[in-house]
């Protein structure tokens, strides 16, 4: 979908972003669907040169509690190849940070940010692959249900953005794009790393989550900034973000092929979008996302939509 000058224009423009720890995690699974070894394993380097002494990975900012998982995964993998006991040792780091050290609620379920008692839609992505990579697949689904239990509206399938633990209430109940597609895409490259029933049931939500919001898709092919508000701002992101889900289940084979069909049409409306420079337009803009513009993650959606697309249509 993406042609070769304009995949390295769009990956110019994430490499020359300013990046958060999730932001790195997204970067590395990008270079790591490119085959690109060399790059990766400095990213993978750079990211256990900056861990906390808590076990977070690649974290620059303090507050954050669980972001440094999305990186953490391919911490794991370079360590598990090459035998290295540096790499070894900083994914036990962030294991025991997630399994046991980070700030959770009485079951077990992770807030988002220190100092805050808040349960986020984003942090199914952060998380769950990185449990699931790490062979904690209990941990992994444990997360997934406490999220889903606190955050999806059994009527609508959406999941809202907050969930306030003290006040036993959601802090935002909005469905908010961005969040639904973080739990689409992180379940999505969960199904992955687990086996039998857990990847089965993981695959089956996001098949229930794509179908539930493929209903708010906007006649110009995207979704909204808050998913079933059709007067608000649209967001590019959520339509890369939900085309990585649909075409990595249909290119791994635990969603039809109907579901390839719909990422690829899902793709070809964010590729409409990139600018001259390589820029995915239109996307809630770093670092506040409070209005449109661009994103180091809008930019990485679309290569890793891309890369699925790209493995889906192999023969």
């Amino acid at each position: 979908m993406l042609d070769p000058d304009t995949r390295r224009r769009v990956l110019d423009c994430l490499l020359v972003s300013q990046r958060h720890s999730w932001d790195q995690g997204l970067t590395a699974a990008v270079l790591a669907d490119a085959g690109a070894t060399g790059p990766l394993r400095a990213l993978v380097d750079d990211a256990v040169a900056r861990q906390r002494a808590d076990g977070r990975l690649a974290e620059l900012d303090p507050v954050c509690a669980v972001n440094s998982g999305a990186v953490g995964e391919f911490v794991h993998d370079l360590a598990v190849r090459a035998g290295d006991p540096v790499l070894t040792a900083a994914a036990a780091g962030q294991r025991a940070w997630l399994t046991s050290g980070a700030p959770r609620a009485a079951d077990g379920t992770l807030f988002h940010l220190l100092g805050s008692r808040q349960v986020w839609a984003d942090t199914v992505y952060m998380a769950v692959p990185f449990l699931a990579a790490v062979g904690e697949p209990a941990a992994a689904l444990a997360q997934l249900a406490g999220h889903r239990a606190r955050l999806r509206d059994p009527g609508t399938g959406l999941w809202a953005a907050r969930w306030d633990e003290d006040a036993g209430a959601l802090a935002d109940a909005r469905p908010w794009g961005t969040g639904n597609g973080w739990v689409a895409a992180g379940a999505a490259r969960a199904v992955g790393r687990l086996t039998g029933d857990a990847a089965d049931a993981v695959a089956a939500q996001v098949r229930e989550l794509l179908d539930a919001c493929l209903v708010h898709r906007r006649p110009d092919g995207l979704f909204g900034d808050v998913l079933d508000d059709p007067a608000g701002p649209a967001d590019t992101d959520v339509a890369a973000m939900l085309a990585t889900a649909a075409l990595t289940g249909a290119a791994e084979g635990w969603l039809p092929p109907s579901y390839g069909t719909t990422g690829e049409s899902l793709l070809a409306a964010v590729v409409d979008r990139v600018d001259d420079l390589g820029r995915v337009t239109g996307a809630s803009a770093a670092p506040h996302f409070d209005r449109p513009g661009h994103s180091p993650e809008a930019q990485a959606f679309l290569l890793l939509a891309d890369a699925a697309h790209r493995r889906w249509r192999a023969p």
